[in-house]
């Protein structure tokens, strides 16, 4: 199996609720990112698991101290039952605030990602149409309520255009029997997907197909013969 870049999850999310109670957490509770060379502008976090408990920002555990949540975890009730509902180990959560303005420079996280057994799951609070998240130079556009994984060993990077805030919350989890079940269910539908418009567009393809039978040149005929395989395979 080829390694997922990225896949939109089916997980519900109460977004109106936490998006309320975010609101009303105190901005004394935010502190700046540590990785300061990574980006420009303001970066705050806000734990809900950390390691040992702590209000940090960390998302590793540095002395091999086990992840548990922190104080906030209980002002925040819908947050809690969209962890619950998880239904797999969790490791850090943190809610993510890309200030508007703010740039986050191209970086990679390494060995987090779902074939390593590790994923990281974004669900994004509050955005605006001019984020640009750009992964391994694809952008992806992540709407408010909605679950995303990104594989965080790629290159990639953030801006914030937006006169708004864009904050979302991040939890990284252990791949289990459940969260297996989740990607499967997103990457056969997301087959689909690819599936309905390519045979969407079988008479444009078709006629591809006929113009260049028509033209002289093995890379022609070839270029044709794949088209057809491809379309073989869509209608299976």
């Amino acid at each position: 199996m080829s390694i997922i870049k990225h896949a939109l999850l089916k997980i519900p999310v109460a977004v109106k609720s936490i998006q309320k109670e975010v609101e009303k957490l105190q901005s004394g509770y935010w502190i700046p990112h540590l990785n300061k060379k990574e980006y420009e502008g303001r970066w705050d976090v806000l734990s809900f698991r950390s390691p040992g408990g702590g209000l940090n920002t960390f998302a590793e555990s540095l002395n091999n101290e086990a992840f548990a949540d922190t104080p906030l975890l209980e002002q925040c009730p819908s947050v809690r039952s969209l962890l619950s509902s998880l239904q797999c180990e969790k490791l850090s959560a943190r809610l993510l605030n890309l200030q508007a303005g703010a740039v986050i420079k191209e970086h990679t996280d390494k060995e987090l990602y779902y074939e390593k057994g590790e994923v990281r799951l974004h669900f994004p609070i509050f955005t605006n149409p001019l984020v640009e998240f750009y992964l391994d130079n694809e952008r992806l556009q992540m709407q408010e309520g909605e679950c995303w994984y990104i594989n965080a060993n790629l290159p990639h990077r953030l801006a914030n255009k937006g006169n708004t805030n864009r904050i979302h919350l991040v939890v990284d989890c252990k791949v289990n029997e459940w969260l297996s079940g989740v990607f499967n269910d997103a990457i056969a539908k997301a087959a689909l997907s690819e599936k309905e418009l390519f045979l969407r567009d079988k008479h444009k393809i078709l006629q591809t197909i006929n113009e260049l039978r028509r033209q002289a040149g093995g890379a022609a005929a070839d270029l044709a013969n794949e088209l057809e395989r491809q379309l073989k395979e869509a209608e299976k």
